[in-house]
């Protein structure tokens, strides 16, 4: 199977876009499907990228506070307070095939793409600004996720919507070694020192989305990302000799509201 075409398959079961929602009630389900393109680094900390078809699905049924979605993974809520949020939640890690690695295949080892489960909790200061934690863990065994996020959701611009979040996320040390570790085999290939990280602070992120009604049904939605390792996954060679620090994030798509 294609790599392209695998991912396009895996990010179907685990992923929804979170827009088109807001103009809905809280109590009205909300269902969007739509197609675009993800351009995103060919592997955690590479300097290079990859270009990605993904679809799109968003389900909201908030009388059983379930939701799906790119900007929150899958959510159950538990807790239903007026503020106070948290319960279920799910979501997944990107791996690297042998075309992502390109001239490191063979040097370092392919990772399929892992489903990570956990719990959240949320704190709604108001409908525009949110901030909570995500704590997870690959269902596979193979690390575990601490991630802390600020949500605001700007004025309108005319139609155009506007959300700007800032993420902090930290591994443990089966996910940093997992993802940054080089091994003793692998460093002798690429003439680096062997890595093995402890786990801590990984990487520090700060999305804009927007999104662009085109008619009643439709619409366009685009989400710039920009994150910047930190800690032992900045450290490490394989970042520092064939990496960068920089992890730059690009995605556009149309998406039909039903």
């Amino acid at each position: 199977m294609p790599a392209a075409y695998s991912r396009l398959l895996f990010a179907l079961l685990c992923l929804s876009l979170p827009f088109c929602a807001a103009a809905d009630s809280d109590d009205t389900p909300t269902l969007a499907a739509g197609a675009g393109v993800q351009r995103m680094p060919s592997w955690a900390g590479a300097r290079t990228q990859r270009s990605d078809p993904i679809p799109f699905l968003d389900i909201e049924l908030p009388q059983y506070g379930f939701s799906l979605s790119t900007e929150d993974g899958l959510q159950w809520d538990l807790i239903r307070d007026t503020h106070l949020h948290g319960g279920v939640y799910g979501d997944f890690q990107w791996g690297r095939d042998h075309d992502d690695l390109g001239a490191l295949a063979g040097k370092l080892p392919a990772l399929g793409p892992r489903a990570t489960g956990g719990g959240y909790l949320e704190w709604d200061f108001n409908p525009q600004f949110d901030t909570g934690v995500h704590l997870s863990h690959d269902v596979n065994g193979a690390g575990a996720y601490l991630e802390f996020y600020a949500e605001w959701d700007p004025p309108k611009l005319g139609l155009l919507e506007q959300s700007l979040q800032l993420r902090w996320q930290s591994m443990n040390d089966a996910a940093m070694q997992r993802f940054f570790g080089i091994t003793t085999a692998s460093a002798q290939a690429l003439d680096v020192p062997a890595w093995h990280p402890e786990g801590g602070s990984q990487l520090a992120t700060l999305e804009y989305d927007l999104f662009m009604p085109t008619s009643k049904h439709t619409g366009l939605a685009a989400s710039l990302e920009y994150g910047y390792l930190l800690g032992n996954a900045a450290a490490s060679p394989l970042v520092r000799r064939y990496g960068s620090r920089n992890q730059l994030t690009e995605s556009l798509a149309f998406v039909y509201h039903f």
